[in-house]
Parts: C-alpha cells; structure tokens; sequence
C-alpha cells in the first residue's frame, strides 16, 4: 500500500486498538513497556515495568498511562528528582512499536492503596520485602525478610509500604511505528502542545 496505514484520529484510541491486538497475539506480558528515566543531570537508564491503567480520562482528563513502583528504587529516585519519562512498547508478534513521552505526576494514596490490595498476598509481601535496587548480601536474607511479613501480618491485611507507589505519564509526543516490507517502515508521531491540547500528527520517515 502507498498510503500510511496508521490513522489520523485519536492517538488513544488507537493505542486501544494496538493494545487489544497485543492482547491477544503475545504470549506473555502485553502490558510489558520499557520505561527510561533520566538524573536531573542527564543520564539515563531504562527496565521493564507493567502498565496498569490507560486512558483518555486519567490526569484530570488529559489522558495518561499509569504503572507502579518502589519509589526508594533507582527509577524512584530517579523519577521524584526529574519528572519526566519515555516509555516504548515493542509487540514483536505484531512487528509494532508506541514510543511515549512526557511529564510524569504520582497517584493518589487511595490509587497505591486500591492497586496494590489487587495484587496477590504473595506478590504483596515480595513488593513490602524488597529494598529495590539496593545491595543484597543474598537471596535468603530477602526470602527471611518475606517470612517475617508473613508471620507479623499472618490474618491480616498487608499493608502498603508508603514508599510504594504509582506514576501516570501524561504524554506531550506519541509514535507509532509499524513494520513494512524492505525496512521501508511506517510511523507517525502525535504532538500536542498542553496537556489536553488538540493533537496534530506528522509521519516520519523511518
């Protein structure tokens, strides 16, 4: 085909589109994204996180995608002291790619709360154990560490270790790259000058 075959239109819904394909087409992990963050001085680094919410109507109806952390880790840290983020989903079964950018705000406590009660009691306790990215002597002194939340808290509820939480990235850019034959590859990019703004595209060349 000579034309794009990515829409105009609205980057979320078709983000929506892609994420449903993803869904159903990779065999572990759709909602897995590498997410980079940079120190207030410029260097970066990058890991896999899950997203865990998506959608127009998220940062006060600017739209958003949401994921979830240790806020003491190195992404944490990294995040708290320069509050903007890239995330790049890369669905290899679809031979497709969505590049995001933007600034990043924390959800509310009821928000942390609310997700990590949803989460399994196991992964609760590993999430509460972890010093994230911290030294670790070894492997059993982080298995001692889950054992001893799980006796303190045998019958109850865990609860959420304040330093555990969300961050939405509220996008300024979003791209959209897909495969075509001879490396002569498809993308556009949507940018929107405030959150909210109306969004203007462009293709690009690959």
């Amino acid at each position: 085909m000579s034309e794009s075959e990515i829409p105009r239109g609205d980057p979320f819904a078709l983000f929506d589109e892609w994420f449903a394909e993803a869904g159903t087409s990779e065999p572990n992990d759709p909602n897995a994204v590498a997410l980079a963050t940079a120190t207030p001085a410029g260097a970066p680094s990058v890991r896999m996180v899950l997203l865990k919410g998506h959608g127009p109507d998220l940062s006060g109806g600017a739209g958003g995608f949401t994921f979830y952390t240790n806020a003491q880790s190195r992404k944490g840290g990294e995040i708290r002291a320069n509050m903007q983020a890239a995330l790049l989903f890369h669905w290899k079964s679809l031979r497709r790619q969505i590049r995001i950018e933007g600034p990043l705000s924390e959800v509310s406590p009821e928000q942390a709360d609310d997700y990590f009660h949803s989460r399994s009691r196991a992964s609760q306790i590993a999430s509460a154990a972890s010093q994230q990215s911290r030294p670790l002597p070894g492997r059993d002194d982080y298995l001692a560490r889950m054992e001893a939340l799980e006796a303190e808290y045998a019958g109850r509820e865990v609860p959420r270790p304040p330093h555990w939480t969300g961050f939405t990235l509220t996008p300024q850019a979003i791209e959209f790259w897909l495969d075509r034959n001879a490396r002569a590859h498809d993308r556009r990019k949507f940018t929107r000058s405030a959150p909210g703004a109306p969004w203007d595209s462009e293709l690009l060349y690959p």
